[in-house]
């Protein structure tokens, strides 16, 4: 259980350590598009080529076009962050707090609610509308930003609401990872998705057989990348599938890990520890000795464990605040003030602040009231009502799926996105401020003892 709560502790501090920095390149990307000497730039930026090229075989290529650094950072970067999710998936199904059913029912059940509603409050209002496609945009829960509001409250949130609301975030990420992959993939070739599964297949079963090497997924996972970003699928599931197959198990025990290090570090004898104070070129047994440390030390942590851990601060402070500053960019100069009250902007405000809030928190009373699931420790409904408004701060994920509703270049569809970014982060604004307030009028003065 401990390791659960380290292993916790510390995927919290990662990101919500990234909320600000997410935070700052979102600022940036505002005013940079709006600053006149620089908003040509800014939107010409993204439309470079990249390629990464053998012969001619170019991996950044969709079609046999090469891909725009734009779809560069949506299509690859972003499998790169969905590749990280899988993982931290994997993890919280094989020893987090969705290994157990009782323990996760409860988030599980939230975040049921948290995307139905929201979804549901949409079809409503663009019910008949040329943008009810976006339905899906106000059903994510950015858990960076919704941790970097919970951090600004210090030690006054119990861990339990912050775990509560890190599972909730991670079962709403499956719920967009199938949105995704039911709903935005077109045009299929079956032909590239059958060798895209054999490769599957091969990781796999590399997993089941418990090989070790990062090269081995990574490499086999970059062609699967290709065959599903020009085989119809979004390239960003493979990036989860991929993540399913990298084993959890290491190769040592613990235990034998430490008797490993024990047995290494007897053979240096008193005479070698009183030469070796300085810097000093070491023997042959020496450098053996050390080297079956360094050996146990990389075959004591699983791949998944290790990747995960590595990518933490690529994704946080590198991955996501780009996709931010790329996304967010929103071009006030072609904004009319009734954009708030009319079209897709309200209908996502509406999804994240009131139906993000009455989803999670409804869901949640039921289950508790029916006792399928108690109370977070040293919590109570008003601290849960708070946390429920908090999961309407949507942001990142709800500007890729907002990006893959409205974002084929058509001049119409792109004032749709401008206008569905606005609303995106009123609405996140909202729910962010009125769940901090909520929390900071409900939780003890003094810190949590958890």
């Amino acid at each position: 259980m401990s390791n659960v709560f380290y292993t916790a502790r510390k995927t919290i501090k990662n990101l919500t350590n990234g909320g600000n920095v997410l935070l700052v390149a979102t600022a940036l990307a505002l005013l940079v598009v709006n600053l006149p000497f620089l908003h040509d730039f800014y939107n010409s930026l993204w439309t470079h080529e990249m390629a990464l090229q053998v012969g001619d075989f170019n991996l950044f290529s969709h079609h046999g076009h090469p891909m725009s650094i734009m779809a560069f950072i949506n299509d690859a970067l972003m499998a790169v962050f969905f590749f990280s999710v899988g993982l931290e998936i994997k993890r919280e199904i094989l020893v987090g707090e969705l290994s157990s059913f009782r323990q996760a029912l409860l988030p599980i059940v939230a975040a049921i609610g948290g995307m139905g509603i929201p979804v549901l409050i949409f079809f409503l209002l663009a019910h008949d509308t040329d943008y009810i496609g976006g339905a899906a945009i106000p059903m994510a829960t950015d858990i960076a930003f919704s941790l970097g509001v919970l951090a600004m409250l210090g030690n006054r949130v119990p861990i339990s609401l912050k775990i509560f609301l890190t599972t909730l975030a991670v079962v709403d990420d499956i719920g967009g990872i199938l949105v995704i992959a039911i709903f935005y993939s077109s045009h299929i070739n079956y032909w590239m998705l059958l060798i895209a599964a054999v490769l599957l297949g091969i990781l796999a079963l590399g997993g089941k057989l418990s090989i070790q090497s990062k090269v081995f997924y990574l490499g086999i996972g970059a062609f699967i990348w290709f065959l599903f970003l020009n085989a119809g699928i979004h390239p960003t599931i493979a990036g989860v599938l991929i993540a399913f197959c990298v084993p959890a198990k290491p190769v040592y025990a613990p235990k034998k890990y430490v008797k490993t290090i024990r047995k290494n570090i007897g053979y240096f004898t008193q005479e070698d520890e009183e030469r070796l104070t300085s810097r000093t070129i070491l023997n042959k047994d020496q450098m053996n000795w050390l080297k079956e440390i360094e050996s146990a030390s990389d075959k004591v942590i699983s791949p998944l464990q290790d990747m995960e851990d590595s990518l933490h601060p690529v994704v946080n402070y590198i991955i996501v605040p780009l996709f931010a500053f790329a996304n967010a960019g929103i071009y006030f100069g072609d904004l009319q003030f009734n954009a708030l009250f009319h079209g897709v902007a309200p209908a996502i405000i509406l999804g994240l602040v009131l139906g993000k809030f009455l989803g999670i928190f409804l869901f949640t009373w039921i289950c508790i009231k029916l006792k399928w699931a108690s109370m977070p420790e040293d919590c109570n409904y008003k601290q849960l009502a708070a946390i429920s408004m908090l999961g309407g701060i949507g942001f990142t994920v709800s500007l890729f799926i907002a990006n893959l509703s409205f974002g084929t270049g058509d001049p119409y569809l792109s004032q749709l996105l401008n206008n569905a970014k606005l609303g995106i982060l009123v609405g996140s604004f909202l729910a962010g401020f009125l769940g901090w307030l909520l929390l900071y009028l409900t939780l003890p003065k003094h810190p949590s003892e958890s």
